[in-house]
Formats: C-alpha cells, structure tokens, sequence
C-alpha cells in the first residue's frame, strides 16, 4: 500500500514537470555537446547546475558530473572539488544522502591535500548539513564548527553565514537554545551579500524559527513573512515551502488548526514542485497530523501513507547500512590523519632532536675554538695592554711638559709687562724714601730749635709718605704674586675673585710685555667694567691664563692686519683696537675680547679649539692656548664661545655661572 501511494506520488510530480522537461532538455543536451574542454567549460557548467539546482536537480546533477569528468580529466583540482560539493548537494536535495556524503568526504580529502581552507571549510559546511537532517547532531558540530573556525580567517565569505546558522540548527535540536541563539544571530549579522536571495530567506527562517523556539511568536512571524517575500520575489519556492511548514507549525502550536492547515498545503505543494522528498516527507506529516486531530480519518491516513513512503525511501534499511558504513570509513579516515598526524610530529621532533645534537656538537667545536683564540687574543691584548699603558705614561708625560712649555711661553711673554708694572710701584718707593729722608733731616733741626708746631707738620708728612710707600709696596708685592700663581700648576682650589681687577690686569700686562718684546707695536685697548659683578668663585691662576691668552691673541690678530700691506694705516686709516668687557647676563657672567683684526676663516673656525691647531707661522704657536682655555672655562662649567666675520674681526666671548 505504501509503494503504491508512492508511486503514484511519483507519477504525479513527473506529469508536473514533464512539459518544462522537454524545453530543459533541449538546453540541457546543447550544453553538454557544445561546453568547451577546458576550465571555463567546467565552471560554465557548474554555474549552469547551481542555477537550476533549486527546480530541477536531477538535471543539475548531470551537468555536475559532465564538469567533474572535464575537471579530471585536466587534472584541475578546483574545477573536481567545486562538481564533487556540487553533486553532493545534488544529493543532498534530492535525499541521497549516501551518495551526497561519499562525494563531499572526497572533496575534502582534495581541499586538504591542496590547502585550500576556503573549500575545505565549504565542504566540511556541507557534511554538517547531511548529518543536521540526518539527525546526527553532535556529528554535525564535528563538522560545522571547524568549518566555522575556517572562516574567520576568510572574512566576507557568504557561505560563512549558512555554516553558522546551520550551527545553530545543530544547538537547537541539541536543546541547548542559547547557542543556538547566538550563532543564527552571528549568521544573520555576518550576511552581507544580496545576491544570494536563497541564503538571505534561509536565514531570515531560522532566526524566526529561533523565537518560535524562545516563546516570541510575534517576532517570529515578522522573520518568516520577511523570508516568504523575499522567496516570493526570488522566485525560490523550496524555501518558500519550509517556511510555510514553519509558519503552520507555529499555527498548530496555538491551535490555530485552520491557519496551520493553510499554510501546511501551501508547503506541500510546493514540496511537490521542486521536488523535496525530506520536505514532502515533513509537510505531509504534518498533514496527517492535523487531519488526525480535526477528525478527518481518510485524509489522515492518505498523508500518513505518503509521508511513511518518503520515510522510506529517505532513511531506508539500505541506506541506513550505507549511510552507517560512510560514517565507519570516515572515523576510519579521521583515525588515519590523526596517526599520521602524530607520526608527522614525532618524525619532526626526531629530526628536530637530531638538529639539535648537531648545533650543540657545532655550538661545543665553535666555543673550543674560540676558547682558543680567546687565550691567545687575550694573551696578545695583555702585551698590547702593557706597551699601550707605556705609550700613555709617555703621552702623560708630554702633555704635561708641553703645557708647562705653554705656561713658561706666556710667562715669558710677560715678564717685559711685569717689569714695566712693577717698577712703577718701585720708583714710587724709591722717591718717596728720599723725601722721607729730607723730611727727617729737617725734622731734626725743628725739633732743636724747639718749633714743635713746624716738626709735627714735618712728622705728618712722613707718615702720608710712608703710606704711599706701603701702598706700592703691595702694588709690587701683588705683581709678583700674580706672577708666581700663572707659573705655578693650579691648587684647584676656588677662591673670591674680583673678576674686573684680574681682567684689568691681565689687559695690561700683556700689552706693556708685548710693547716690551716688539718696540713697534702700537694698539689701542678699551675696557668697560660692570661694578656690579663683585667677586666670584674661580681658580684665579687658570682663568687669568685663559684672559691672557685671549688678550694676546687679540694683540697678535690686529698687529697682523696692521702689518698687511691693504690695511697699511697711512693707506686707508686702520687703527688697531682691542676691547675687553665684562658684564653680567641671564646669571651669568660674561667676559668678552674683541678685535678688529682679519677675522678667523670659516674653513678653519670649527678646528680653533683642537689640540695643535694653529693659524700663527711655524714656531709662533703651539696649537695649546685654546685648547687649554676650552678645557679650562670647561671644568669652572662654563662656555667659551667666538663670534668671528673674515676680514673684520673676531670676539672671544667666556661665560661663567655667578
């Protein structure tokens, strides 16, 4: 009885399609004569097979296998795999499943061998789908989420969208509705691909189907309305008809019989159109179910033959042996790829165990080596440690040789200056020691003729005498002190000093010793002292040689431009002039020479304050002054710094913290 319905059943659906048939075989057998052997034949029949697979899958399946024969025999990988997932979907539609899972594990197999995760991750989507209505749930998830990890990696991937809503389904049937929840949510959000109509009405069905389940019937009829039309404007009456069987299941679960019933019909007929054995299979058992309990025996029983027919022929005593024996051969598989996968490990670590021994012999024979010549660098460092400190004894010692050289050099170069200073102060001692002497005389000769008044004036005069005395004496004694401080290496120790007597002093001690050395020299000097600076701490000896040598340097550069021949006086009126300031500036304390000489070239300005460098002749300088006073303004933590234009002048300028 029950194979005569389903014959019958089957007969009608012919007769349905039979007229659309004859025109779909005519294209059909145009297609399969004229596609090209080559990749774009394959990929034009595939398209020609997803675009028809929906309403009429026995023909896809034809042009999916004629691509697959193409597809091997090029040995085009991707064109084989894309007709494998193709047929088994084909499979699939029509409920093969069997069939439908044989040919996607082969795909798989390829996808992996080939390292494509976009196709591995559609095809492990595809079996999750066979094992979802085969009702191998937790078998499902074994597939789907894998595949749903796959395309994370892969963002913008719209099968991404139908392998996390499918997810879902595996959770909902699980009863676990949270999951479920959160991935068709996921899948909905993630879609963003218009032209995937058929997706977009799957999805809008499965989040419906997700409130019916939660108890929001109203938000459901709003997702599956929305996934009608679209199918309604699609033209896609397979996911027409599921959402009308869910939307009669939602009727029938608030006994809204009628409403149920419409919509189931509508289901079944269009089950019957596309053809859909599982959908069939569902809509007529709802059927049933429904003419049961509205008391409408014959038509119970006529649907619950056709929906045992299609039960049959679907999950079948056959088919579940084959169906049972993929699922053998794939855990049989899965247990292979997890042995080989281990033997791959365990022969990486073997070679990487066996890397590792011989970077360790190599690593042992370098540092031996190296321990070797590291004896004898060192061996040969420790001679060249010894002559290196030798070399540096001696530089020591010639660097400080060469500075005292420097000192005794400026020392000499003012002992005229300090000649001329100190007999100033001599003379003054000199002179008035005789008058002292006269006075003396004539103190005597009142006091005897007793003019006490006249010998108290005369003794007055003898005492302002000896002050003046004493007051050139220290004059004098001061000279020599200064004298002695430049000779001498400094103490190091900072003491007050009135920075404007030590300028001043300097100033003339180096122009009356260079008068002294050259009766020909002339020059002009101007100073301007700020009273107010008072006395700072310094090392009186080191910054007095550092001013003195400015200072000579400053004489030296306008005696030069004098001596010039384009600069001769009596051609163009040149007048040689030195001027030495001092003032106070942002905290500090500025010294400043200036001349109007030829200037420093700039070629040469940034080498002014090396050791030995020099611009003055050979055997005029030593290349020490600068440097010397650089290192000196240096450790009082100060600046020495030189404005110079070529042909006009130069200003040496010394900056000292208060």
């Amino acid at each position: 009885m029950k194979f005569l319905f389903f014959l019958l059943l089957l007969i009608r659906l012919m007769t349905s399609i039979v007229n659309a048939q004859n025109t779909e075989n005519k294209s059909l057998e145009y297609l399969l004569k004229n596609a090209s052997h080559d990749t774009s034949g394959v990929n034009q029949l595939l398209n020609a097979s997803n675009d028809i697979s929906f309403f009429n899958p026995d023909t896809g399946l034809i042009l999916a296998k004629k691509a697959l024969d193409i597809a091997r025999d090029l040995h085009f990988k991707k064109g084989e795999v894309d007709a494998l997932n193709t047929i088994g979907e084909m499979f699939h539609f029509i409920g093969n499943y069997p069939q439908a899972l044989k040919t996607q594990f082969e795909a798989l197999a390829i996808n992996r061998k080939m390292k494509d995760l976009a196709g591995e991750a559609q095809t492990l989507g595809f079996i999750g789908i066979v094992y979802n209505d085969l009702g191998q749930y937790k078998q499902a998830l074994q597939y789907l989420l894998p595949a749903n990890k796959i395309y994370q990696q892969l963002p913008g991937m719209f099968q991404g969208s139908f392998a996390l809503s499918n997810t879902g389904d595996s959770y909902d049937f699980l009863n676990i509705p949270d999951s479920a929840l959160y991935y068709q949510r996921m899948a909905y959000q993630k879609f963003s691909d218009p032209t995937r109509s058929h997706l977009k009405s799957f999805l809008l069905r499965h989040m419906g189907f997700i409130y019916f389940k939660i108890g929001k019937n109203d938000s459901a009829l709003k997702f599956y309305n929305d996934a009608i039309s679209n199918s309604s404007f699609s033209n896609d009456k397979l996911n027409a008809g599921l959402t009308q069987k869910k939307i009669a299941e939602l009727y029938e679960s608030v006994h809204q019989y009628d409403s149920s019933l419409y919509y189931v019909r509508k289901a079944f007929d269009n089950a019957k159109s596309v053809p859909s054995k599982l959908q069939i299979l569902q809509a007529s058992s709802l059927l049933a179910k429904l003419y049961n309990g509205m008391q409408y025996p014959d038509s119970a029983l006529h649907y619950l033959d056709i929906a045992s027919a299609m039960k049959d022929s679907l999950y079948g005593p056959e088919k579940f042996r084959q169906i049972q024996l993929l699922m053998l051969e794939d855990q049989q598989r899965e247990q292979t790829i997890i042995q080989q996968a281990e033997q791959f490990r365990n022969k990486i670590k073997y070679i990487l165990l066996l890397s590792a021994l011989g970077i360790f012999l190599l690593l042992a024979f370098i540092l031996i080596r190296n321990n070797r010549h590291k004896q004898k660098a060192n061996n040969l460092l420790s001679e060249q440690k010894s002559r290196i400190e030798e070399a540096l004894k001696e530089l020591k010692s010639t660097q400080t040789q060469l500075v005292q050289r420097e000192k005794m050099a400026s020392l000499g170069e003012l002992t005229a200056g300090i000649a001329h200073e100190i007999q100033n102060p001599l003379n003054f001692v000199n002179n008035f020691s005789d008058v002292n002497k006269e006075l003396l005389v004539e103190l005597k000769d009142e006091m005897s003729k007793g003019n006490i008044d006249d010998a108290k004036t005369i003794a007055d005069d003898v005492i302002m005498n000896e002050e003046r005395i004493n007051h050139h004496g220290k004059r004098a004694d001061a000279i020599v002190k200064n004298m002695l401080q430049h000779s001498r290496s400094s103490s190091g120790a900072k003491e007050p000093t009135d920075i404007n007597a030590l300028t001043d002093e300097y100033l003339r001690l180096s122009y009356h010793g260079l008068r002294a050395k050259d009766k020909s020299f002339n020059a002009d000097f101007t100073t301007d002292f700020d009273s107010s600076i008072g006395k700072i701490n310094i090392i009186p000896q080191d910054i007095g040689r550092v001013v003195l040598n400015l200072i000579n340097n400053a004489f030296y550069a306008v005696d030069e431009k004098k001596k010039h021949p384009s600069t001769n006086s009596a051609q163009n009126g040149y007048e040689p002039t030195v001027s030495v300031n001092t003032k106070k500036n942002n905290g500090k304390i500025e010294i400043s020479v200036k001349d109007n000489g030829n200037g420093i070239p700039q070629k040469v300005l940034d080498k002014i304050f090396q050791p030995f460098f020099t611009t003055k002749p050979t055997g005029q300088g030593t290349g020490l002054g600068l440097s010397l006073s650089y290192d000196i303004v240096k450790a009082h933590s100060g600046e020495l710094k030189v404005e110079t234009k070529e042909g006009e002048g130069s200003e040496f300028i010394i900056q000292l913290p208060i």
